[in-house]
């Protein structure tokens, strides 16, 4: 069976909010086996949403709707999915009733535009609205359907799981489908997309395209790396969980010490895991990052077990008294290394980060901008120091020397073998 998902309102268009619901919808519709080939956002406009629905209805099964089911003029979804099914809207007297009765619990008097959603077109199933005020709607068209659901994201949550889930798997069945739709994400961190797709190039030939054949998706998310996403459609989850692992670790095999987690899994996530394996604790000197780096450490639930905090030394005096660097040039190896021996010492952690350079516009030191310099001391180690040389404006020289340098740690952390 396959679901369109028509998103409904001219604030999406004018990206005033960003469409959560559809991503939402998207990943619960595959995981009930159900394919969604398109999305489409349509505004405020009858017309539009009219051929938005029969656009959908025409390629797909099934389309569920988010949006325009509020009390204002404006919404107009009901009307659209009416059109469609070439029927009249009623008046739900249930409906009418349930919300009279939820502003009067609230104390509040009803205004009377609210029974605009009481409005159903005639043939269509209510799904009682239980945290709001509009119901949801199973409407069919023919053999095909429109799941009318709120914009609201958690009225939208409750009422596809309690209302449209179960419709959705009763009409599955009846095609004779089963299954579930399944992915996982590989993150990757250092590879461009191209050179990533050159390296996969192989392992999605050897694929193909046979039934049950997982398909695999380059997706690039800026400083955060690279993604591949693998899908596979399996008879049940635990066997979709078993392909994806399989795949998971082919993937790692090909793409190496690039990968650094999965699905929701950051940077700072997988620094947290190398240190928790080892039973060290990290300290951090900063310079150009000002603080950015350890911000996003402090992010991960736990951190306070392995993160002993951070010197913030944006002047060249305070990381020569706070942090024993040498007078000389602080942008440079040798004031790296001394950062990062400093971070131990002054922080007492185990192992010491540190991040100095020219975020820019400007050059200093004789350095141009985008030069960094990434320290690392490590138990038993001779400190290291990283020359990189970093593209764009200040923001993002500051955002990308962050994670390049936990990046590095990361690496340098892995190579390190278990103490036991």
């Amino acid at each position: 069976m396959r679901v369109e998902i028509v998103a409904i309102g001219t604030e999406l268009l004018l990206g005033q909010i960003a469409d959560t619901n559809a991503a939402w919808l998207g990943e619960h519709l595959a995981l009930a086996g159900v394919d969604s080939h398109f999305h489409q956002a349509v505004g405020d406009n009858l017309e539009r949403i009219v051929l938005a629905l029969r656009t959908a209805l025409a390629r797909s099964d099934g389309v569920v709707t988010s949006g325009g089911l509020g009390p204002t003029h404006d919404d107009i979804t009901r009307q659209a999915i009416a059109e469609v099914m070439q029927v009249p809207l009623r008046q739900d007297p249930d409906v009418a009733a349930r919300i009279r009765e939820l502003f009067a619990s609230r104390g509040r008097e009803m205004p009377a535009s609210n029974l605009r959603q009481a409005e159903v077109p005639e043939g269509a199933t209510v799904i009682e609205q239980r945290l709001g005020t509009a119901p949801g709607l199973i409407c069919p068209v023919g053999e095909k359907v429109v799941y009318a659901l709120p914009g609201v994201p958690y009225e939208l949550y409750e009422l596809f799981e309690r209302g449209v889930l179960p419709d959705l798997r009763r009409r599955v069945a009846a095609e004779g489908g089963t299954g579930v739709i399944a992915s996982r994400v590989l993150r990757t961190w250092g590879s461009s997309e191209s050179a990533l797709g050159e390296l996969l190039a192989p392992r999605i030939a050897a694929l193909g395209t046979a039934a049950g054949s997982p398909t695999l998706a380059l997706l690039a998310s800026g400083i955060e790396g690279i993604k591949i996403r693998v899908t596979v459609k399996a008879p049940d989850r635990e066997t979709a969980d078993e392909w994806l692992a399989a795949e998971e670790a082919e993937l790692r095999a090909v793409v190496g010490e690039a990968a650094f987690g999965t699905d929701d899994d950051t940077m700072e996530t997988a620094v947290a895991r190398q240190l928790g394996r080892l039973g060290w604790t990290l300290g951090l000197a900063e310079s150009l990052t000002g603080g950015l780096a350890s911000s996003r450490l402090v992010s991960q639930v736990g951190a306070s077990a392995w993160f002993r905090g951070a010197v913030v030394s944006y002047s060249a005096e305070v990381k020569q008294r706070l942090l024993g660097v040498p007078a000389g040039p602080v942008v440079s190896e040798e004031a790296a290394r001394a950062m990062a021996v400093g971070a131990t010492e002054a922080l007492g952690a185990d192992v010491g980060l540190s991040l100095t350079g020219v975020a820019g516009p400007d050059a200093a030191e004789g350095q141009r901008p985008g030069t960094v310099f990434v320290g690392m001391a490590l138990p038993g180690e001779v400190p290291a120091a990283q020359r990189l040389q970093l593209p764009g404006d200040r923001d993002r020289v500051r955002q990308m020397a962050v994670i390049s340098a936990m990046n590095l740690l990361r690496r340098r952390l892995a190579a390190v073998p278990d103490s036991g």
